[in-house]
């Protein structure tokens, strides 16, 4: 199991903690996959980007207008967090319906 996020970001130390076989991939460091990143978008669409993060915020109205795979490939941050990567699933955000589906 893979969490993908942020390795300062609250909500993923929460799922980390949860979760103890997942390893944490620090997208500010390392970045996302391009592979990840397509299946993530194939199966979340928009909802993948964080319109409510100060990335978001301090981006121009241009940049806004990209498409989300480019705004996150130039600005992983922007990504909602945790992407959970458990096999062929997928979960996104650490909601209750994300920890219920993960046996949390």
């Amino acid at each position: 199991m893979i969490l993908y996020g942020l390795k300062n970001c609250d909500t993923c130390r929460k799922a980390l903690k949860a979760l103890p076989r997942a390893e944490l991939v620090d997208v500010r460091a390392d970045g996302l996959p391009a592979d990840v990143l397509d299946a993530a978008l194939d199966r979340f669409g928009p909802a993948l980007l964080n319109t409510r993060s100060t990335t978001w915020r301090g981006l121009s109205d241009a940049e806004r207008e990209g498409s989300p795979r480019d705004l996150i490939a130039a600005h992983p941050t922007l990504m909602k967090r945790p992407l959970v990567v458990d096999g062929g699933d997928m979960h996104l955000g650490w909601d209750k319906a994300t920890q219920q589906a993960l046996g949390v």
